[in-house]
């Protein structure tokens, strides 16, 4: 009876409670597309919400016919919007939006929303074999999404190809070849000596494929001057780092939380920085953050005794994409002493039950968060006070 009862106090009552709050944003075979997939979410000045998704037109391919699409929420993500497509590379790839709001631009004090993605011409394996590139763009919104600007390509300031595509005056030593954004939103430091900057957390592959992806690396670039420049952080040190996806620290300092796609160690890597994401001072695996290689969120909430709490959200089963919980921390990352169960089904044949995630904070007490559900059929938002 005991064990019983641990278990519909530790699984079955909050998913019975969280799921009469979840709200459907994208689902698969409506508005135009059989899958949607890599969610990403923003708060606006305005109190609004926006997700953004990639738009599979035929399949869950990675690559093929993949829009970038849109949704807004102004009841704090209960209700969402019709679809708003914002790229359609024709029959190619548009895909890994990084939106973030640009509140230090002194032109546009209301504040501007840029959303950097990728864009390629050949799958993943091809892009690695050098048969293909894959490029980094922005657009921006000055009127809070409702247009955007014309697409502006940004790979020659942020990637390094050595590609036939690029002239021999933008070839580079490193032979970067697939590239990608963190899956997730970006972020703008809010104080401290790097105030205004604009980090996107990245990865790429360096030369040819190499057995356990070990030719990946994570990396960051980041703008100052609000997207008309760009530097590159140095690369995370472990072989086969990958997805990633950053926060900000206290005195400038900030913190990105890493896919192993290598799969060795069934663990998040966490770096950190104390100059803006240029270079890295302390990178290490962290038991607390079990992964089974998949993608995560990370979240600053806000200070309390002179430290940032943040916010982790990830399937945090070493073997299947399942269990998604959201992990706070008092310490900066340092101690995980918090967990919260979101989503999770233990039916064997759904390995894929909660995948890629997204978090953005709502209010003081309260963050929300955007996820991909039931084996990538929909794409859904929920609310958590986290405070309980």
């Amino acid at each position: 009876m005991n064990r019983l009862l641990g278990f519909l106090l530790t699984f079955l009552i909050p998913l019975l409670c969280q799921a009469q709050e979840r709200a459907m944003v994208f689902q698969g075979g409506k508005e135009g597309h059989a899958i949607y997939r890599i969610p990403a979410i923003i708060s606006l000045p305005n109190g609004e919400l926006l997700a953004f998704a990639e738009g599979r037109v035929n399949g869950s391919d990675d690559f093929g016919d993949v829009n970038l699409v849109m949704k807004r929420s102004a009841d704090q993500g209960k209700t969402w919007s019709s679809i708003q497509t914002l790229v359609d590379y024709d029959t190619l790839q548009a895909g890994n939006p990084a939106p973030v709001v640009d509140l230090f631009d002194p032109k546009h004090p209301q504040g501007v929303i840029f959303l950097f993605y990728n864009t390629g011409n050949n799958h993943e394996y091809d892009i690695r074999m050098n048969k293909g590139v894959r490029e980094i763009w922005q657009i921006k919104s000055y009127d809070l999404g409702k247009s955007w600007s014309a697409p502006e390509n940004i790979t020659r300031q942020v990637h390094r190809p050595n590609h036939p595509t690029f002239n021999s005056s933008y070839a580079f030593k490193e032979d970067w070849r697939s590239y990608a954004n963190t899956p997730g939103h970006a972020f703008q430091f809010q104080k401290g000596p790097y105030a205004g900057r604009i980090f996107v957390a990245a990865n790429h592959s360096a030369g040819p494929p190499q057995d356990q992806f070990t030719e990946y690396q994570a990396h960051g670039f980041f703008t100052d001057d609000h997207g008309n420049s760009f530097g590159i952080s140095e690369s995370i040190q472990f072989p086969g780092s990958n997805e990633s996806i950053a926060a900000e620290l206290t005195n400038g300092r900030m913190i990105m939380s890493i896919r192993n796609q290598k799969g060795d160690i069934r663990q998040r890597i966490l770096a950190y920085s104390s100059d803006g994401g240029k270079t890295w001072d302390e990178q290490y695996f962290d038991p607390q953050l079990p992964d089974p290689v998949n993608q995560a969120s990370i979240l600053d909430l806000g200070e309390k005794d002179g430290k940032t709490i943040l916010a982790h959200s990830n399937a945090a089963d070493e073997q299947h994409r399942n269990n998604l919980t959201i992990k706070l921390s008092f310490d900066e990352g340092k101690i995980w002493s918090k967990s919260i169960l979101i989503d999770r089904t233990d039916d064997p044949k759904k390995q894929a039950w909660t995948a890629y995630s997204d978090l953005v904070k709502l209010s003081d007490s309260s963050i929300g968060i955007l996820y991909e559900r039931d084996n990538y059929q929909e794409i859904v938002f929920q609310q958590v006070d986290w405070r309980k």
